[in-house]
């Protein structure tokens, strides 16, 4: 959302405000100093180990002050998490038009992913305004009867936030100390496997697999060093470093800040993942990227070539990177594919689109 704000920011003819309910507080505030926003609103509701239930009625109780305070006509949520889904809620209960961005993505399986599937369904059903990053998303909406009138085809927000970090991470001035850290931690001599894992499904035997297939493919190319950002989760960090913390290859650091995970896919070879956003981000660096999921809301990146979906199965995940490691020509190819996702200039179009409602 960060380069939209920044773009209603820059116009005369809209008064903009920020809120933001810190549903993960440390992650959002390094967001929004390298973005250089200051929230007008901070509910300020992360609490350590809370539950979705708890979490959702925080955050509707939370919205209701701040939206009779300014009483907006466009509230603007953005993709599937626990808090789009509630403010739309609150929103539409407070009379607001309610503006989905990255909206239309569907795996049509309501538990996976868990709970952002049903999120983002619920949230459908509430906007008035629906920004589809692709063709393929609106294709979504329209089998759901939303009108096609209230549906804009933009790209997506997030490649407009990618190309204004990387260009900011480029300028000589700015500094980081995640990054330094990272230069000083890492042997960027090897070619860098970037992996990232948390997703819900995959938990207990799935990321047993998927540790057992990175410890495989360390071993076997003692020349490829993984790079492994674990997630905080209890249920992720067992696995992960009862299996892979003695690999000398791996790299078990602690979760990154946006500038520098940004600047890390920037230096990756190829990345291996369970999320959904760096689908979208990882093409856009010219990097491959193989999903450990069963399906993805995403399926424009797979039918472009630009991901590969290996699930959490061992043998497809040693399989597929074996592949891009070792042949040029098929990683060439990934590299140089066109990215469905958008050209950075989503963010005008939505701006112009509300302009003209």
């Amino acid at each position: 959302m960060a380069p939209l704000v920044q773009k209603f920011m820059e116009q005369e003819d809209f008064e903009t405000r920020v809120c933001v309910t810190a549903q993960h507080r440390e992650m959002l505030d390094q967001v929004l100093s390298f973005f250089e926003l200051s929230p007008h609103y901070d509910l300020d509701l992360m609490k350590s180990g809370q539950s979705l239930h708890a979490l959702t009625a925080r955050i509707i109780k939370g919205m209701k002050p701040v939206l009779e305070d300014f009483k907006p006509d466009y509230v603007f949520v953005h993709g599937d998490t626990t808090t789009t889904m509630v403010v739309a809620l609150a929103a539409f209960y407070s009379g607001a038009k309610v503006c989905h961005i990255e909206a239309g993505l569907r795996t049509f399986r309501k538990r996976n992913p868990f709970p952002e599937e049903m999120n983002r369904s619920i949230v459908g059903r509430i906007t008035d305004y629906h920004f589809a990053p692709t063709t393929k998303a609106k294709e979504n909406l329209l089998l759901e009867n939303i009108v096609e009138d209230d549906i804009s085809v933009t790209g997506n927000t997030v490649i407009d936030a990618l190309y204004y970090s990387v260009d900011k991470l480029k300028n000589d001035t700015y500094s980081d100390s995640e990054i330094d850290k990272l230069k000083k931690q890492i042997d960027f001599s090897d070619r860098i496997l970037l992996v990232t894992g948390h997703r819900r499904e995959n938990h207990g035997q799935g990321f047993i697999n998927i540790c057992n297939a990175l410890k495989q493919i360390a071993e076997e190319n003692p020349d490829v060093r993984i790079v492994y950002p674990v997630h905080l989760n209890p249920k992720v960090q067992k696995p992960v470093f009862e299996l892979l913390q003695s690999v000398e290859n791996i790299d078990l650091i602690d979760p990154l800040g946006y500038p520098a995970f940004v600047w890390l896919m920037e230096k990756s070879y190829l990345i291996i993942t369970d999320s959904g956003g760096i689908q979208e981000e990882a093409p856009s660096l010219g990097k491959p990227v193989l999903v450990m999921r069963e399906t993805t809301e995403r399926p424009e990146a797979v039918d472009a070539g630009t991901v590969i979906l290996v699930g959490t199965n061992q043998e497809k995940i040693v399989r597929e990177t074996t592949m891009l490691l070792n042949d040029k020509k098929h990683y060439d190819q990934m590299t140089k594919l066109h990215n469905p996702y958008g050209d950075g200039k989503a963010c005008e179009r939505i701006l112009q689109t509300v302009r003209n409602l």
